[in-house]
């Protein structure tokens, strides 16, 4: 799964890579937690040939999807990721998959190795792109209203099967959409779940570095740079699957509901 990440791009970089011009000076942050607000893109209106206005837009969602049809947000359960198998036939994304595809931008994200001895203490890593600064996510989202007609929007980040560089640690990893595909991943009136099947896939090994860190990234209050310095790895190995691990939950976590 994804369950904490950082977004630490210069504004310059985030609008060349994502082909958007409306994000302000976004501040670092080092560790990016469930609930909290995230910046995700989403397809602007389609624009006739010669125009210079965008096609994308910058907005904050919640991180932590919520169903339209979902009647107590309170009674339902945080889902901050989707399962790129199975999310066109979920009946909380299978919507969100035809009409509401995000892009998530990020620096790298964290994953926690659990040992196989009972009661070892887990290696956290930060997982970056070996190239470049900042990469895309895969996501979904959907605005959720309350009976007193108020609305929140609400994301989600894809995930797939990891791939080598990162089985090790975890079974499972972010989808990553590559520039080339931006356009084709946020058009959903062009293109259905079924055309951008391909998309959803695990990314090329070697794309990712795995860079040991220490536990500071557990709890939410911390979020400064010290966050990503590396450590020393522990001695113990990897299982050989870490079956549902995620971060270690935090009361620190924030809410907008």
């Amino acid at each position: 799964m994804c369950g904490r990440y950082a977004l630490l791009a210069r504004t310059d970089l985030l609008r060349e890579f994502l082909g958007i011009v409306d994000v302000e000076d976004p501040p670092a942050r080092y560790n990016i937690a469930p609930t909290q607000p995230i910046l995700v893109v989403v397809a602007g209106e389609r624009q006739e040939s010669g125009s210079n206005l965008p096609e994308r837009r910058a907005v904050l969602v919640r991180w932590g999807f919520m169903p339209g049809w979902v009647k107590d947000p309170r009674e339902f359960p945080l889902l901050i990721n989707a399962r790129a198998e199975t999310a066109v036939d979920k009946a909380s994304f299978k919507a969100a998959m035809r009409h509401r595809r995000i892009l998530v931008p990020a620096s790298g994200f964290f994953e926690w190795r659990r040992p196989a001895e009972k009661g070892a203490k887990a290696q956290a890593y930060f997982i970056r792109p070996r190239k470049g600064e900042i990469v895309a996510f895969a996501g979904l989202m959907e605005t959720w209203s309350s009976a007193d007609g108020s609305e929140v929007d609400t994301g989600a980040i894809l995930t797939t099967a990891a791939n080598n560089d990162i089985s090790g640690i975890h079974d499972r990893m972010p989808v990553v959409i590559r520039p080339e595909d931006f356009s084709r991943w946020l058009d959903c009136k062009g293109q259905e779940p079924r055309d951008v099947a391909d998309l959803m896939k695990p990314i090329d090994d070697g794309f990712f570095e795995a860079v040991p860190v220490s536990d500071k990234v557990n709890k939410v209050a911390n979020m400064g740079p010290d966050i990503l310095d590396r450590v020393e790895e522990r001695a113990e190995q990897a299982p050989e699957t870490n079956k549902g691990a995620e971060a270690p939950p935090s009361p620190d976590q924030l809410s907008l509901f």
